[in-house]
């Protein structure tokens, strides 16, 4: 039962924590280049036109239930299994996110890296 607990937290992790930067990401591209909006508007603009965007403000939300995830999982689990794992997870999922919700170029290389963190991953497991 403490297994499906640790998998559960790191499934939870991982969900929350690529929801969390594509939704950041979605955010930036929408506020564009902070540099120009700083050097136009100054410092206080871009803090406010950032904090106003909602895809921030989701992102934000969903970047916390991934650290309090972090915080169950690793109190149900070993560090040694539950860092790892949805480190690792985690960015197998963005590369997933990046393609197929932000539309970005995923090159051959990194799908490759993707899969060989998957079977690190499954090493973890058994």
């Amino acid at each position: 039962m403490n297994l499906l607990y640790t998998w559960s937290g790191i499934a939870a992790i991982v969900v929350a924590s690529t929801s969390g930067d594509v939704l950041l990401s979605h955010a930036m591209k929408e506020v564009g280049d902070l540099g120009e909006l700083r050097k136009q508007s100054g410092l206080i603009k871009v803090v406010g036109t950032v904090i106003r965007n909602r895809y921030f403000l989701l992102g934000l939300l969903a970047m916390t239930i991934a650290f309090y995830g972090l915080l169950f999982g690793l109190s149900w689990g070993d560090v040694s299994l539950v860092a790892p794992a949805s480190a690792s997870l985690t960015f197998v999922a963005n590369a997933v996110a990046a393609k197929f919700f932000l539309h970005e170029r995923v090159d051959h290389r990194r799908w490759i890296a993707a899969l060989l963190v998957a079977g690190g991953v499954a090493l973890l497991h058994g």
